[in-house]
């Protein structure tokens, strides 16, 4: 439950960025995983393709970072750092 409430806004947060921006569709992302989000990049990989299906984020190109730093002020988060889209 944990992970579909934080893909839900995550995926909020990426269609608003595309509406913004009147795009159809987008082609990448590039997130911070917290060193105590307690999501590994293969876990959030799985669980974007499944929030992601039939949005305009479906398909897009992933760039994960995983920090370590457990001291950093993001360290239980999963930070959104860009969204490209097509123009």
């Amino acid at each position: 439950m944990h992970e579909a409430s934080l893909m839900k806004d995550l995926m909020r947060k990426i269609e608003g960025v595309a509406r913004e921006q009147n795009a159809s569709r987008v082609l990448g992302i590039s997130v911070r995983l917290g060193a105590l989000s307690h999501m590994s990049a293969s876990h959030f990989r799985e669980h974007f393709a499944v929030a992601s299906r039939g949005s305009v984020a479906e398909g897009a190109r992933l760039r994960i970072e995983v920090l370590s730093d457990m001291n950093d002020p993001h360290a239980l988060e999963i930070l959104l750092e860009n969204v490209e889209i097509a123009e």
